[in-house]
Formats: C-alpha cells, structure tokens, sequence
C-alpha cells in the first residue's frame, strides 16, 4: 500500500520530499562513506561534507549548498547533536521508521514585531526639535539599535583585548625560540 493512501481509520499524511529524498540517501549503502545513520539509528552523520556537497546533494536536491541543506533541516525541527561533527537528530526520523517522516513538518515563522516597511529617519534641520517617538515600533528599533552598538562596543574590545594577548604570546614564543637555539 502506498505510504500516502487513506487508511481505514486516518489520512496518512505524505512526508515532505526534502524528508524522504534524505531518508533515501542515507539509507543507501553506497553512501555510507559520505553519510550514514548513528550506531543505534536515533540521528545521521555527514562523515565529509565536501563530498556529499560535491556528488550528493546535487543528485537528490540540485544544488550543491551544504549549508543550505543544514538550514532546510533547522526548518524542520533537526538539531544538530554532537560537536566536532555533522550530526543531526529528530525524534521522527529514525532509521527503520520512515512512516514517521510524514509526522515531520516545518516550523512556522513567528511573525516579526517589527513593520514590514520602515519609513528612513527624518534629518532635522539645524535648530529644529527631533521628531517624536510616538510610535512603540519606532521605541523598539531604537533599544535594539542601542543595545547592538553596546554589543559591538564590548566585541570591539575584546578583540583589542585578545589582539593583545596574542602580540605579548608571540613576543614570549619569539624569545623562548631565541633562548633554545
């Protein structure tokens, strides 16, 4: 029976095709050097990105965009799981239980509390007051503006910061380097 045909009890709904198109490239043994399901199945792993870049996903999804394909699995709820390596988990996507993928769906944006157009600052002339800030929309975009200058203000230092330290590490390094020779 097809995975999308109507049971007798419920509609089985049809797993998204970026779903099944990667369930499909990960089940197939062919692949297993490139990537492959976890030791007991609850994720998968992307052993070289550059090649599934370079020969996989240009075969499933006709492009060749790694990252691409990570943010399409952010939209769907995947997380990756492990550091130091391309692994990706969801409770529904599990190796052996393709008739879950189509319980997968995509999140949905939150709608953005900001305007969707935005009309530019007015200059004022010399002499003449600041429009008003009345609109709570135009409050908001001031204390976000407000706040990422401070953040880039201490991200600004912090570099000056480690730019220092890295000159007094290479001056030590230098002069342990001229005492060993």
């Amino acid at each position: 029976m097809h995975a999308c045909m109507e049971s007798r009890r419920s509609m089985v709904k049809c797993p998204a095709p970026f779903l099944s198109k990667t369930y499909e490239l990960i089940e197939r043994p062919e692949n297993g050097h490139v990537v492959s399901w976890s030791e007991d199945g609850t994720s998968f792993v992307v052993w070289s990105p550059q090649e599934f870049s370079e020969v996989l996903l240009p075969k499933y999804f006709k492009h060749c965009n790694f990252s691409s394909f990570v943010r399409q699995l952010n939209t769907y709820g995947f997380k990756k799981s492990a550091s130091g390596r391309w692994e990706f988990r969801h409770e529904k996507f599990r190796r052996g239980r393709r008739q879950e993928l189509g319980e997968i769906s995509r999140k949905r944006c939150e709608p953005s509390i900001f305007p969707s157009t935005l009309e530019p600052c007015k200059k004022k002339k010399k002499g003449e007051e600041a429009p008003d800030m009345d609109s709570s929309y135009d409050q908001l975009l001031l204390e976000e503006n407000k706040s990422l200058q401070r953040q880039n203000s201490e991200l600004l230092s912090q570099i000056a910061q480690f730019k220092d330290l890295q000159e007094k590490l290479l001056n030590c390094l230098s002069q342990y380097v001229s005492t060993s020779t």
